[in-house]
């Protein structure tokens, strides 16, 4: 359907749309499929309709937190984490067959709950939970639409897009890597971005982070290893700190792990650099802003970082976390350097982290060519899209 016989349709639509998200244990997974929910469920109430929704998970994954903390309403069912390796045999262990074990329970209690819920379509952004609740759409019936937010289908989706009535993905360079049978049914939709980040304020963050010493003559950039931290960029930081100071300011999201060791290291810097440098375990609420003041970003290259990221064309020094499913953090990482639109350290080392950062920290006009291209990978509008293909599915019938 065109535009405007969606808007036909949602127009004729007396009744609540009804949708099943399924997809979590990570943030990676959760963050997008809530995203969603959020703008349908505007989009429905701008035409005088209303959202139905049911998120299917573990009792173990973010999910559980996060769907009943935003109001919607919140269903488990067990399965299975593949532990996997390089050796095959390997695979063959007492953990593994006794999750695989869970997955025929799970499949039927998804199918009980998708032939009592009676969705328009159900969603699957990923995560393990994922596949019983799909399997449970194919014996319903019901139109399944799987979104997968990382360059390579993840393994679960990987098993899901064979029957998905649709497959959306992040980026064109996705539909190259799926077989011509997906490819068919796939859309480039982008991955969903919390709307909060586009509403950064650089002038906040100066005032809301207390930035005494902030130096607006300097570049500015943002540290951050997720809401943990990580250690091994906290460390290669404190390392070529000294010198990045006197060649910008720097905010610096270590985690609670390493709070401390940080703020003593801080506390041996010369007074002239110390007032530039800012540190804490957690940026919260003034995240946008942060990102709107951050000149250049150091980080890993999870999927949802990778999103906001390029929504907001910034450029960036991407460390791959090697422990990452399918080593997807290294695979987005290349993917956006081969673009020209961040550079990958995929060994970490503080020698490789200043060699890489200094053109960009010296270099205005590398980091103006950096932003255009991160902002030609990004789509801001990636929930819209995301939304546009569940009406097209669910009103399809």
């Amino acid at each position: 359907m065109n535009s405007d016989e969606l808007s036909t349709r949602l127009a004729s639509l007396h009744r609540p749309f009804r949708l099943i998200v399924t997809g979590g244990g990570t943030g990676g997974h959760t963050y997008p499929a809530l995203t969603a929910v959020r703008e349908l469920q505007t989009r429905l109430a701008s035409h005088g309709s209303s959202l139905d929704v049911l998120w299917v998970g573990t009792a173990e994954g973010l999910e559980a937190r996060v769907a009943p903390a935003e109001g919607i309403p919140f269903k488990t069912v067990p399965t299975g984490k593949l532990r996997r390796s390089s050796n095959p045999l390997a695979m063959i262990n007492r953990e593994n067959m006794r999750d695989m074990g869970r997955v025929p329970k799970g499949v039927a209690e998804a199918r009980l709950i998708a032939a009592d819920y009676k969705a328009d379509v159900i969603l699957s952004t990923g995560g393990y939970v994922a596949v019983p609740v799909g399997l449970a759409a194919r014996m319903t019936r019901t139109p399944l639409v799987v979104h997968e937010q990382t360059v390579r289908l993840g393994l679960a989706n990987r098993i899901l897009s064979r029957f998905a009535t649709a497959v959306a993905v992040s980026s064109e360079s996705s539909l190259k890597l799926l077989p011509e049978s997906v490819a068919t049914s796939t859309v480039v939709t982008g991955n969903p971005v919390r709307p909060a980040v586009f509403t950064g304020e650089p002038e906040k963050a100066v005032a809301s982070l207390g930035l005494s010493g902030f130096d607006s003559a300097l570049p500015s950039v943002y540290v951050t290893g997720g809401a943990q931290g990580s250690a091994q960029i906290n460390g290669m930081v404190r390392d070529i700190l000294p010198w990045l100071l006197t060649v910008a300011n720097v905010i610096h999201q270590c985690g609670a792990t390493t709070l401390e060791q940080s703020r003593q290291f801080a506390e041996t810097l010369p007074d002239g650099l110390r007032g530039r440098y800012w540190v804490s375990d957690f940026v919260g609420p003034e995240l946008p802003d942060v990102l709107a003041l951050a000149d250049v970003v150091i980080s890993r290259s999870g999927a949802g970082t990778i999103a906001e990221l390029t929504a907001l064309g910034k450029p960036s020094v991407l460390i791959p976390l090697a422990s990452s499913a399918g080593n997807e953090q290294e695979h987005n990482a290349l993917h956006l350097q081969e673009a020209g639109a961040a550079v990958a350290l995929t060994k970490e080392n503080p020698e490789g982290l200043r060699r890489v950062l200094e053109p960009l920290i010296t270099s205005q006009q590398h980091r103006e060519h950096m932003a255009e291209r991160a902002a030609a990978q990004g789509l801001p509008d990636a929930a819209a899209r995301l939304v546009d293909l569940l009406l097209n599915v669910g009103l399809a019938r």
